[in-house]
């Protein structure tokens, strides 16, 4: 069973930072194109940052309202990939999902396979 499991939400304050992790169960993350994406009600999902695979160079990409803010990164040991969120603006706050796609070269508007259930973010003072 392919799974992506989502951690590290919660609620900080303008300014500060938190660390989203998602876990991969079932495969090797290592060879997929793992995106951060986030969704707010009433919004479209927003495409945050991906990571391509290892096979593929791991470049990343970013949206640019988080582009020198966050940082997207792969443990492969550990079968995860992080996004640090740094200079959390009232904006950022969405549930953030991590998606997963056998791919090369990762996009942001690539139609990813296999989703997480998402960690809610509030950035709020």
């Amino acid at each position: 069973q392919l799974q992506l499991v989502e951690s590290g939400g919660g609620l900080v304050q303008p300014g500060g930072s938190l660390r989203l992790s998602c876990a991969a169960s079932g495969f090797t993350l290592n060879f997929f194109n793992i995106g951060w994406f986030r969704q707010v009600p009433g919004k479209e999902r927003e495409g945050v940052s991906c990571i391509s695979s290892s096979g593929s160079g791991g470049s990343t990409n970013y949206a640019d309202s988080v582009k020198g803010r966050f940082t997207i990164s792969r443990d492969n040991a550990k079968n995860t990939v992080y996004l640090q969120m740094n200079s959390l603006k009232p904006e950022d706050t969405a549930v953030y999902y991590c998606a997963a796609v056998l791919r090369g070269y990762c996009t942001l508007d690539q139609a990813y396979t296999y989703w997480g259930q998402g960690t809610q973010v509030t950035v709020s003072s």
